[in-house]
């Protein structure tokens, strides 16, 4: 289920909404301008917020499945971590409404994508989950990146 979720949300719905938008002609011809909007919806907002709702609620998840820590005092701090990904999310949703929110999302989720990424190398040995979280962490910090320097930082 978490490998579906994380094709789902970083690979599938940004690539259907991009498609979406330019086959329905609502978009001017911005590439880097719809694929930032997408990607920061799909992957800083819904991604991170269901993240930040999980980690929240059941957060023995992140600590057994992904880093594989059984110790239930482990709980407080993948809430903590919940909340952060909870307000990088509400972020990230509330730019498709406030389109000058964008950027400012994209920075604040690459960077955290970029540094978890780095995080989960520099740990070394990984199961399957974590090399997939690296691997899409990766992936989301480079697409973000691209657009904020083309699109953000101008």
């Amino acid at each position: 289920m978490y490998l579906i979720s994380v094709v789902v949300l970083l690979i599938l719905a940004p690539v259907v909404s991009i498609v979406a938008e330019f086959v329905t002609g609502a978009v001017p011809p911005d590439l880097i301008g719809v694929i930032g909007k997408w990607m920061t919806f799909w992957a800083v907002g819904v991604r991170l917020f269901m993240a930040g709702v999980r980690q929240t609620a059941q957060p023995s998840f992140t600590a057994k499945d992904i880093f594989q820590i059984d110790d239930p005092r482990a709980g407080g701090l993948v809430r903590e971590i919940g909340f952060g990904n909870l307000a990088m999310g509400l972020l990230g949703l509330a730019s498709f409404l406030k389109p000058e929110w964008l950027v400012p999302a994209a920075i604040v989720g690459g960077l955290y994508y970029g540094l978890a990424g780095l995080g989960h190398v520099v740990k070394g040995e990984r199961n399957a989950k974590e090399n997939i979280a690296m691997l899409t962490d990766f992936l989301a910090f480079i697409v973000l990146a691209v657009f904020v320097v083309m699109r953000g930082l101008y």
